[in-house]
């Protein structure tokens, strides 16, 4: 993990809120070139910046480090619904999951 995995994570959760960088920027109470500079690699945000970042995606610190998660904001969204569940909501929705991930994809119809 590096200093580039954090810019392009930036960049990816800003993109999917369809936020422009002054927008994200003014939105977290910084200058408007803040997440820009952050981009372009001139700096990189403070532990307290980055939670706030994290905050405002809704998101933990370990959800924006887990690059095999493409969409973290939607998966702490439904990780927090479920925690409401009963167990036995939890095993039907869990019986729905496993249906779906070994069915395969219809194809074109």
């Amino acid at each position: 993990m590096d200093e580039k995995f954090v810019r392009d994570r930036i960049t990816e959760l800003r993109m999917r809120r369809e936020k422009s960088e002054c927008k994200l920027s003014l939105e977290l109470g910084h200058s408007k070139s803040y997440i820009q500079s952050i981009s372009s690699g001139r700096t990189s945000p403070s532990l307290s910046a980055f939670l706030e970042i994290c905050e405002y995606f809704e998101i933990s610190p370990m959800e924006f480090f887990d690059a095999s998660i493409k969409n973290p904001e939607r998966i702490h969204r439904i990780t927090d619904k479920l925690n409401l569940l009963s167990d036995r909501d939890l095993d039907f929705y869990e019986s729905i999951l496993d249906r779906l991930i070994k069915t395969p994809p219809e194809s074109g119809s």
